[in-house]
């Protein structure tokens, strides 16, 4: 034992262990030999472990982890909660970020219309800075890097009167930051996405009704100026009829073939799902018991009209419509009522049936499926749809207007929609696209909605839920940490990313959140001076994480083993005598 260290009980050790700082529990083996056998025994670091982060015990330890030494370590040594430096050549709010698979590049969205691309250095630098305004745009609000980073996607919203919907999406070369093709985006918050390297997802909407809408998803092809005249650039993959004043909105794209190997693969225990047939999941209870429950199949929105033998849609339609115009019923409902009870029979009869075997049944399918939010209530999102892409819809090759249909298929229709029971405002795909992580703000339990222009309150706590999208279950509790207060008409969207390990996400309570995936406990916040929109982890340094906010900013965070990697690396400056002797020679 070292001379001067006192030779203590493990009980003793390991109650001054609780107690110590992160800082001091890493480096007491530096005390003394006893110390430093302490700080090795798996049984103490384990109860250390639970009790410090307080975690369940039933909760093991993370899969890649070899000791419950190495993960107190992890936890401490590798989030990236160091700040290294403040980008601000925005000079308005920064609303989104988005990292280049290499990671060599990212870029930002701001409101002051401009996109910038910054070099990922030593020291981060910017590279390029495209103006919208030209382009009549009033804002930029989200990018996104091709799967090779030859191309950007932008998303921006039109100048137009203050109730004006629409967007535009535009293609930027990264070889010499040409504007390569614009595409009408219609709602601006559909942001669009890439399918795969040169073609692109865009929507439009059209108005059917006072509530009732149609939206219609597009796939663009990137280089819309230099294609044959005979061949399409533009092809329609989906026609979706909305209900309720809701409208489709925020899409992306999860690719299907790496669901069976996984980066993480998530603890099951908890899982929230229905195990009925219809594939329909409701969030809105608080009750463990309740949600182990199997839900029973909900009622149909609108039932059918009764006659003998049953009636068909169609025929229950133009029953109700004569019994109207001929005086024999005066229905006790609203006009909003009507037209959505019309356009649910309309759209029985006309819509195409859902793709069988949603799930992919093996690790090479080329599947992917098309997410969005979308709703059947009210016009704030409160649903997440699901649909399959096949092969052949993933180019622009065909038909303009899609694969022939049927008269009795005029929209399609979901394969899959979970309720959220909350306003959505934001979701983020795990790098393995196997689990979808969700930003919802709940509704009040057992709310009833009757019009669907006044959608319920919502709550300031911000639930982060986890679906596995290979089961289509909900997994884990939801998190919680993160707070928002702007009030449901005026609500905006709150971008979140999610790392190997790590999930992160702004909020409107001046800081950036970080949790950890496994172990579902908050490690970090990140402080800005006004709203943070958007995070983005570095797809290849996980212990790289970037924050945009309101305050105009964009902060670089880095983990404080990063910190201390990238000071060694820095050349030390010579010592002034040295200096001063080099001078005295030349």
């Amino acid at each position: 034992m070292d001379a001067g260290c006192p030779r203590l009980p493990d009980t003793v050790l390991f109650e001054i262990f609780l107690y110590l700082d992160h800082a001091d529990v890493l480096s007491v083996g530096l005390v003394c030999q006893q110390w430093r056998a302490v700080a090795r025994d798996e049984f103490l670091w384990k109860e250390l472990f639970y009790r410090y982060y307080r975690v369940s015990r039933d909760v093991p330890r993370h899969p890649g982890a070899v000791s419950w030494y190495d993960e107190f370590q992890r936890l401490y040594d590798t989030i990236p909660c160091v700040e290294v430096q403040a980008l601000k050549e925005h000079n308005d709010q920064v609303l989104h970020l988005s990292f280049s698979h290499s990671g060599c590049l990212f870029a930002s969205c701001s409101k002051d219309c401009t996109v910038k691309i910054w070099s990922n250095e030593l020291d981060i630098s910017l590279q390029h800075s495209s103006n919208m305004r030209p382009y009549n745009w009033s804002y930029t609000q989200f990018s996104q890097f091709n799967s090779d980073d030859s191309l950007l996607l932008v998303s921006g919203v039109f100048v137009g009167p203050h109730n004006s919907s629409s967007g535009e999406i535009a293609v930027i070369s990264m070889e010499n930051f040409t504007l390569l093709s614009r595409v009408r985006n219609k709602p601006y918050d559909v942001f669009g996405c890439w399918l795969n390297e040169t073609n692109l997802i865009s929507g439009n909407l059209h108005r059917i009704g006072r509530i009732t809408s149609c939206s219609v998803l597009w796939l663009n092809n990137a280089f819309q100026g230099i294609e044959s005249e005979n061949v399409n650039v533009v092809k329609r993959l989906f026609k979706i009829q909305n209900l309720n004043a809701s409208t489709i909105r925020t899409v992306m794209v999860a690719d299907c073939s790496r669901y069976d190997s996984p980066d993480l693969l998530l603890d099951y225990e908890e899982q929230l799902a229905a195990s009925s047939t219809c594939p329909v999941f409701d969030l809105g209870s608080d009750s463990e018991e309740e949600e182990a429950k199997p839900k029973p199949p909900p009622e149909p929105a609108v039932q059918e009209l009764p006659a003998a033998g049953g009636v068909p849609a169609e025929h229950g339609l133009q029953q109700l419509f004569d019994d109207i115009m001929e005086g024999r019923v005066r229905p006790a409902m609203t006009e909003t009522e009507l037209e959505t009870k019309v356009a649910e029979l309309f759209v029985r009869n006309r819509t195409k049936p859902p793709e069988p075997n949603l799930l992919p049944t093996d690790s090479n399918s080329k599947t992917k499926y098309l997410i969005f939010t979308t709703g059947c209530l009210t016009y704030s999102p409160h649903q997440i749809g699901i649909k399959r892409i096949l092969p052949h819809q993933m180019t622009t090759a065909g038909p303009v207007l899609g694969e022939e249909r049927r008269s009795d298929e005029f929209f399609d229709s979901l394969d899959h929609v979970i309720d959220i029971h909350g306003h959505i405002i934001g979701m983020g795909l795990s790098p393995d696209h196997r689990y979808l992580y969700v930003n919802s703000r709940a509704w009040p339990r057992d709310c009833v909605i009757s019009d669907p222009m006044q959608p319920p309150p919502i709550a300031e706590e911000i639930d982060l839920h986890v679906f596995d999208l290979k089961t289509m279950k909900e997994v884990k509790r939801a998190l919680r940490a993160h707070r928002a207060y702007t009030p449901n008409e005026e609500c905006f969207f709150i971008f979140l990313d999610v790392s190997r390990d790590f999930v992160a996400s702004g909020a409107e309570d001046r800081h950036g959140y970080i949790w950890d995936r496994h172990y579902n406990i908050c490690l970090a916040k990140l402080q800005h001076d006004n709203v943070v929109n958007s995070v983005a982890f570095s797809p290849v340094e996980q212990e790289l994480l970037l924050t945009a906010s309101d305050d105009t900013t964009i902060k670089v965070w880095r983990s404080p083993r990063a910190v201390r990697v990238r000071q060694a690396r820095r050349p030390r400056p010579r010592k002034l005598l040295f200096s001063w002797l080099m001078n005295q020679k030349s």
